[in-house]
């Protein structure tokens, strides 16, 4: 399972990557600076342009069902590049038999939310706990009070929509509450509302870009347990859009993305420098940041943690993968239910 682990990055322009042997070598400005071996390799990431790779080596990386994505400096996707998929044709089917059941996907959908929801309430609980200031703090703990009236709520809905209008009144309570959770640089990671395309502040530019980071990691989770990553319970189906993998990746928003930028910015390791704004009125990260942020991102993945359903110890960068496998066996009907991801 450590094969899931790793992912290669790069996000210096000029590199060349080219294969020798069963190893991706990277090179710049003709120098070789290192040789990866594709054994224990999930995927290459290229962030930015004029990153090159040469015909042999992506055929090893398709070969070797390694997945390549080139995104922008901002995190948006460029495109994707995948070997041949070895899916389970009976798996995939129930797959879209029960994305297509409207019962079926509503319940599904209703356990992914609950989850999201439980989790930003305690990234919100967890955050008054480790800093007294806050211990009695109205705001937040009102916050707390209607998410778990939003979750029960949830809970007990029939329809889509109804779903779809608690998951955003959940959100805007737990983003409203984004500043308190800031202890450094208020002011230039003042959170005024989510924004995406393009991002406006140094805060949603953190947000969208791990957002995708994450995002391309549960798209690999799910390919390599044979789901098809694009067809959905919560999110419908939409050309050129995972669907499934948006989904999951609701469960993991509050505890691998959000808390990992507030850490980021709480433990000053992005500030007002790392930023610069567009002709356009976007807010993009510095080349710097983007390779600090990565090599945090890498780290968090190697935490260990106790999985909550499984009561088993792992790598946090495991996590979208044994959920990928969990939903691959709820289709295949080996458990009941499919049990979401929920902090602890």
């Amino acid at each position: 399972m450590k094969k899931h682990l790793n992912t290669l990055y790069i996000t210096t322009p000029g590199t060349y990557l080219h294969r020798e042997n069963e190893k991706i070598v990277i090179e710049f400005d003709k120098q070789k600076v290192a040789k990866i071996p594709v054994i224990g390799l999930q995927s290459v990431v290229c962030i930015g342009y004029d990153i090159m790779m040469s015909p042999s080596c992506m055929n090893l990386c398709c070969q070797s069902k390694i997945s390549i994505v080139f995104l922008k400096m901002s995190g948006r996707l460029i495109g994707r590049v995948m070997g041949q998929q070895t899916g389970n044709i009976l798996l995939r089917r129930e797959q879209f038999r029960q994305t297509e059941d409207v019962e079926k996907r509503l319940n599904i959908a209703k356990l992914i939310i609950g989850a999201k929801i439980r989790n930003s309430r305690t990234v919100l609980q967890r955050f008054c706990r480790n800093n007294q200031d806050y211990e009695h703090n109205y705001e937040i703990h009102g916050a707390i009070r209607k998410l778990m009236f939003l979750l029960k709520k949830a809970e007990r809905v029939h329809t889509e929509d109804e779903l779809r209008g608690i998951e955003g009144e959940a959100s805007k309570i737990y983003f409203s509450n984004f500043n308190h959770m800031i202890l450094k640089n208020k002011s230039v990671f003042l959170f005024e509302s989510r924004s995406r395309r393009p991002p406006v502040d140094p805060l949603n530019a953190l947000l969208s870009f791990i957002y995708v980071v994450l995002y391309h990691d549960i798209v690999s989770a799910l390919e390599s347990v044979g789901l098809d990553p694009s067809a959905g319970f919560f999110h419908r189906d939409r050309p050129g859009r995972y669907s499934l993998a948006l989904d999951v990746m609701e469960e993991f928003r509050p505890y691998l993305a959000d808390r990992f930028v507030l850490s980021m910015i709480n433990l000053s390791r992005a500030e007002k420098k790392d930023f610069k704004k567009t002709e356009s009125g976007a807010v993009e990260m510095k080349k710097e940041l983007i390779k600090n942020i990565i090599r945090a991102y890498e780290e968090k993945k190697k935490e260990n943690i106790i999985h909550p359903i499984l009561q088993e110890k792992t790598y946090v960068g495991l996590l979208p993968f044994i959920q990928a496998q969990l939903m691959a066996r709820y289709l295949r009907g080996d458990i009941d239910i499919y049990p979401p991801f929920v902090m602890r």
